[in-house]
């Protein structure tokens, strides 16, 4: 049995990292060369773009293309599949012209504010477009991110158990802010969901004590085991900011990467693959974190950290 750790992050693209200039070569200046230079540092990125607008075929192909063998993308569902606003100017034509008129003038619309077909068609949207990354064994995980409230009920463990069926053969990786899913009370009940309907949870380090918390627990419900890291600054964590990279103002030191090493490694006994992402996206702190974990767990092999483990 073998675990495949990778270890990346959340975003190539975020504009303070490539203004901070520290991370690019001299000449990086397309987004072709940007991603085929990451690509040669890590062997897994987070696409978080999709969570604004939804993905598209064409830019599936595009990353295939420009990424060597092997590389892994996770990929964030769009915001109205996980219950988020989304803004209208960056939906497709067809789905701003499927709002009822109570959406005119608005700058964000919910699930709620959209036909039930056009939710289905907004699905199918993501099935066509990851298309061509999953062809070419690129796409690693679907990734949920649920906000606040998205809360522990009948109705949303319903809509969990729902993934699978809306995206068969692909994994589906689910994170909870707070909701009460990870409650002590209900973790248990909340793991042998997402195991039962074979989605992956997603384990966080993230400010605690807040509303929005989600304790550092680290377990795996399916093949695939995801550990994202956004940093624990709790001055910044709840605010709105003209930046997402602005909430995310938080370098890891060593000691608390070390806090994460024997837990990743439980995760890679627990788990067929492990995916290991630096969401602490302002400047090149990201990397600089994902750079440094690879060392410390030793999973740095041909410029690209990635390892796979013998477990027997």
């Amino acid at each position: 049995m073998t675990a495949r750790i990778l270890v990346g992050s959340c975003s190539w693209t975020d504009p303070s990292l490539i203004a901070c200039g520290r991370f690019y070569p001299a000449g990086a200046g397309s987004a072709e060369t940007r991603l085929r230079y990451y690509a040669q540092q890590f062997p897994i990125v987070e696409v978080d773009s999709t969570y604004y607008a939804p993905p598209t075929e064409r830019n599936s192909v595009l990353w295939a293309a420009r990424t060597p063998p092997g590389f892994v993308f996770d990929v964030k569902a769009h915001g109205l599949l996980t219950g988020h606003p989304a803004r209208v100017d960056l939906l497709p034509s067809w789905l701003r012209e499927s709002l009822p008129a109570s959406a005119a003038g608005k700058k964000n619309v919910y699930r709620h504010d959209v036909d039930p077909q056009a939710m289905d068609r907004l699905w199918e949207l993501h099935r066509t477009a990851l298309g061509p990354l999953a062809a070419a064994g690129k796409l690693g995980a679907v990734l949920f991110q649920f906000p606040p409230w998205f809360t522990r009920s009948r109705r949303n463990a319903e809509y969990l158990r729902q993934i699978p069926q809306r995206l068969p053969s692909w994994p589906a990786a689910v994170e909870f802010r707070g909701g009460g899913w990870m409650d002590e009370a209900a973790v248990a009940h909340t793991l042998r969901l997402l195991g039962d309907a074979g989605l992956a949870y997603v384990s966080v380090d993230e400010p605690q004590g807040l509303p929005s918390s989600t304790p550092p627990l680290a377990v795996a419900t399916a093949p695939l085991a995801v550990v994202r890291l956004h940093g624990r600054n709790r001055e910044t964590w709840s605010i709105k900011t003209s930046a997402a990279s602005e909430r995310f103002k938080y370098v890891y030191s060593d000691a608390e990467l070390q806090e994460w090493v024997p837990r990743v490694r439980e995760l890679a006994h627990q788990a067929q693959a492990v995916h290991v992402l630096f969401n602490n996206n302002y400047e090149d702190w990201g990397m600089r974190n994902a750079l440094r974990m690879a060392q410390l767990l030793d999973v740095v092999h041909d410029g690209r950290t990635e390892l796979t483990l013998d477990l027997g």
